[in-house]
């Protein structure tokens, strides 16, 4: 089944459209989807062409908000929006929801790149801004305040840059002489700093700009809490859909589903269970595999390259909470509270 993008959509591409739209399988029955990230609208505007589909849409950003009021007006029954964090989605459920599949893009909207005023993107010429909505401080407060320590942190293990050492001591003996506040100085400083062999095929500012990103707006927590939930409120046989676009997102989701699957392995038969002592589990089977675009999407949207979409199943046990899960990632959650 290919679903057809109009030309008012092509300004964003929904990610692998046709693998989620299989995935989530909206012929049968009448079901209930959750669009986490509602971004162009292009998951739920497919979605809602199913005429048993149900869905219930957010995105923390509010300019979303206005491209959602179409949808709104054409599907009163079938379609609510709401300016929310997905780390916060049961505030938006009624008691009567259940729900069949969970769906979360992971990546930046063309709206936010292209946005100059923003300041995600390393051509913007405005202020180093980075907050994707309902964010508590702007990347700009981050670079001005921040030791060179917690800088070097956030860079190195958020942006997995090699190079964030040096990065973060050039960022203080800059900001020492002038505050800095615009894009064009941050990548100056960031250009300097890079040594003159780096892989030309990535920017050199993309790893820094990414990490500063994931720390204004908490997206390591924020993902954590939103899978746990997720798999509280599914249904039995629901599914939950992440398409992620590095490597550390895709670490959290593979580990999630792995292992909290039913066949996960036990480190050693002497030991109890790793899921609980009880042997529950939130998942059926997972194989570990993972969905990319096909070469003609990445034609059409160079920036689908890096994504990976995996998706597992919720299992018929009980909900439990996955400590674990919070455990394994507790170095980058820490992080984050270096302006708790």
């Amino acid at each position: 089944m290919n679903i057809s993008i109009s030309s008012l959509e092509k300004k964003h591409f929904p990610v692998m459209l046709d693998e989620v739209i299989k995935i989530c399988d909206p012929v049968k029955n009448h079901k209930t989807f959750l669009d986490c990230t509602f971004g162009g609208g292009g998951y739920s505007k497919a979605l809602l062409k199913f005429p048993k589909s149900r869905v219930i849409a957010l995105d923390r950003d509010v300019s979303a908000k206005d491209r959602a009021k179409e949808l709104e007006r054409n599907n009163p029954n079938r379609f609510k929006f709401y300016n929310e964090k997905f780390s916060n989605f049961e505030k938006v459920l009624s008691g009567n929801d259940k729900i069949d599949v969970v769906i979360f893009d992971l990546g930046l909207s063309m709206f936010q790149l292209q946005d100059d005023k923003r300041g995600f993107s390393f051509k913007s010429k405005s202020k180093i801004d980075m907050q994707m909505g309902l964010s508590e401080l702007s990347a700009e407060k981050v670079i001005n305040e921040l030791d060179e320590k917690k800088l070097k942190s956030i860079l190195k293990l958020l942006g997995e840059e090699a190079e964030a050492g040096i990065i973060a001591k050039n960022i203080i003996k800059a900001r020492n002489l002038n505050q800095i506040t615009t894009v064009p100085e941050l990548v100056k400083i960031i250009e300097k700093s890079k040594k003159k062999n780096y892989n030309k095929k990535i920017n050199v500012c993309t790893k820094t700009f990414q990490a500063l990103r994931i720390f204004v707006n908490k997206e390591i927590s924020e993902l954590i809490n939103a899978l746990i939930k997720a798999a509280k409120f599914l249904k039995k046989d629901g599914k939950i859909i992440v398409i992620s676009f590095h490597s550390l997102e895709d670490k959290i989701i593979k580990f999630f589903f792995k292992h909290y699957a039913s066949n996960k392995s036990n480190p050693s038969r002497y030991l109890p269970n790793a899921n609980n002592s009880k042997s529950h589990s939130l998942f059926d089977t997972y194989h570990n595999d993972f969905l990319t675009p096909t070469n003609e999407e990445i034609k059409i949207n160079p920036s689908s390259r890096s994504a990976k979409l995996r998706y597992a199943t919720r299992s018929a046990e009980p909900f439990f909470y996955p400590e674990s899960i919070e455990k394994k990632f507790e170095k980058y959650l820490k992080i984050e509270e270096f302006y708790a």
